[in-house]
């Protein structure tokens, strides 16, 4: 089996003949106690000690001023747009190499996504591609971005961090601002990563992260919006609160609002998760190394962390030499008990999408072919 010296590998890294998931939860702190004092405090929905304490203790470990607590990171997209001031008609600016959450967060603001490349390192936003399509493709009408071809407001930008790497969004903040777009980070991946010494999802006007059970800490769900701006925050809290006007009795909603607050016990959950984040990273940037020496060995490229980025190796990623190669190591590692993912299908292939503008990608279409995601739970040693 030409890829049976990887599958041993796996196995005794994880220490176990059994089947080896690509991403799974570890619970080793106070996860069952905290869960015990919501479920005693009786506020186990999107009222609670926990759910502050979630706020305080996530906006203190990116940096921001601001953390908002929502269900999931496809809410925290969606409410991040809106506040962003992102309208039905409305361009968006993203990449195709990413999960399909981005584009639709996009869709229901009403807007449509514009793709641009990736870059083949960070795999995510190349600042190129963005720079040409501003420059050719727009125009600024009264301070205003716009597509000259569709006649569409360009209102925001959401690159995404691909699998906890950092892309190069010091450039591409710089973009936005000089063409007045709002930028909001799709930092779903990237909890614990940072350029240089700050955090991803806190270089434009907003960011998010997700808290889904396959990350790097987790909430069952959950996700996070993250500002510094008091404004940005205020609207995201009362738009996911029903945009309810704060009374003792009264029920009044002054906009059309969601229900989508991160319950308590959710906040719980993840509050414990919280605690061990530290110890999770250190584990993870452990096994990314040791994967990389070893693939150093056989000639296969394992994706490092971009220069002057840390990652927090959320899926340790390779790239193998063709489609044809790809399609067989993927075969070969799932028939044997070790799960393994090729990278999602490009969004612009997708039906929904495909009518979009569309710049040249030929970065994503290269990567898509090759990339493989390979088993990156934190591991525990007994």
């Amino acid at each position: 089996m030409k890829y049976g010296h990887f599958i041993d590998y796996v196995k005794s890294q994880f220490q176990t003949e059994k089947f080896i998931p690509l991403h799974e939860p570890r619970f080793n702190g106070n996860e069952k106690k905290y869960l015990c004092e919501a479920i005693d405090s009786t506020f186990v929905s999107s009222v609670g000690a926990f759910v502050d304490r979630f706020e305080q203790n996530v906006a203190g470990f990116v940096g921001t001023k601001y953390a908002v607590a929502v269900v999931n990171g496809t809410a925290a997209l969606h409410i991040a747009l809106v506040v962003a001031g992102v309208e039905s008609g409305d361009e968006v600016i993203t990449q195709p190499l990413t999960f399909v959450a981005t584009c639709n967060a996009i869709s229901y603001c009403g807007a449509q996504p514009v793709f641009v490349d990736v870059d083949q390192h960070t795999m995510g936003m190349c600042p190129l591609s963005l720079e040409t399509f501003l420059r050719e493709e727009t125009e600024m009408r009264d301070g205003v971005c716009f597509n000259k071809r569709s006649n569409r407001k360009v209102t925001a930008c959401v690159p995404m961090h691909v699998f906890g790497h950092p892309c190069d969004i010091r450039r591409i903040a710089a973009l936005c601002k000089e063409f007045s777009i709002s930028l909001v980070e799709d930092a779903a991946e990237g909890l614990g990563s940072r350029v240089e010494k700050k955090s991803v999802g806190t270089f434009g006007d907003s960011g998010v992260f997700s808290f889904n059970g396959n990350k790097v800490i987790t909430a069952g769900g959950g996700g996070v919006i993250v500002t510094n701006d008091e404004r940005t925050a205020k609207l995201a809290k009362h738009l996911t609160t029903t945009a309810k006007v704060p009374h003792a009795w009264d029920y009044e909603h002054d906009s059309i609002g969601f229900n989508c607050r991160m319950p308590n016990i959710n906040a719980a959950l993840v509050c414990a998760q919280l605690e061990q984040l530290n110890d999770f990273l250190v584990s993870k940037r452990k096994l990314a190394m040791a994967y990389n020496q070893f693939f150093c060995d056989i000639d296969i490229d394992f994706k490092l962390e971009p220069e002057g980025t840390t990652s927090n190796y959320w899926l340790n990623t390779i790239q193998l030499v063709d489609k044809e190669n790809q399609v067989e190591f993927l075969k070969q590692t799932n028939e044997m008990g070790v799960m393994t993912r090729p990278v999602w299908r490009l969004m612009n292939q997708l039906s929904m999408f495909s009518d979009c503008f569309c710049m040249p990608i030929n970065n994503a279409v290269f990567l898509s072919d090759r990339l493989v995601n390979i088993p990156s739970s934190v591991i525990i040693h007994k």
